[in-house]
């Protein structure tokens, strides 16, 4: 696992914090915060909590979007240490979900992750976390999945995965716009 090996690495070297192990995962950085963000929206957490929640998936696909190599942490989290036993326990915990997810998971549709790609792929997600950041009742586990499914694909290199994320993230815009419209004409109807 990639992001075993990089914080071991960073732990013989003394310096693993949550700004250097993103760093040490290269452009996958954005598949792994994209995955940890979005389960962080997926709690079940007072209405409106979206409004916090939402922001480092914002954040993090902004960055993507203007082709930033990986993830960059506003400096005081960036310097969180990180347990590397804790890290190490919890990862190995998940193994036997993500053995499963490994077996499923392959290199497939490569092509959409190519550099020239990234801002495109960057701003398809910043507008699903958009979507997801706005404090509307029943809509925000839809963009939540939507971006977990791609995060998945991103660190797994599976464009297939990728694009079905991309492509439940386009229904749940939709939606979100839909149940906007709708909350507008209520309004309306009400005020005339």
């Amino acid at each position: 696992m990639p992001i075993l090996r990089t914080s071991r690495a960073q732990h013989k070297a003394g310096n693993l914090t949550l700004g250097t192990l993103l760093a040490g995962l290269g452009e996958r950085s954005f598949g792994w915060a994209i995955v940890v963000f979005s389960l962080l929206t997926l709690l079940p957490l007072p209405p409106g909590s979206s409004l916090v929640t939402a922001l480092p998936v914002l954040f993090t696909t902004a960055q993507m979007m203007v082709g930033f190599p990986h993830v960059r942490l506003p400096g005081p989290v960036a310097r969180v240490k990180i347990d590397q036993q804790k890290l190490r326990r919890t990862l190995l915990g998940l193994r036997p979900v993500t053995r499963r997810l490994e077996n499923t998971l392959r290199p497939r549709l490569v092509a959409i992750f190519a550099p020239r790609h990234e801002p495109l792929l960057g701003l398809a997600l910043f507008i699903i976390a958009f979507a997801l950041f706005l404090p509307i009742p029943g809509s925000g586990w839809f963009p939540a999945i939507s971006l977990f499914v791609v995060g998945v694909g991103l660190v797994e290199r599976d464009g297939v995965v990728t694009v079905l994320g991309l492509a439940f993230g386009a229904f749940s815009v939709f939606l979100t716009v839909a149940i906007l419209m709708s909350l507008a004409n209520g309004a309306e109807a009400m005020i005339g």
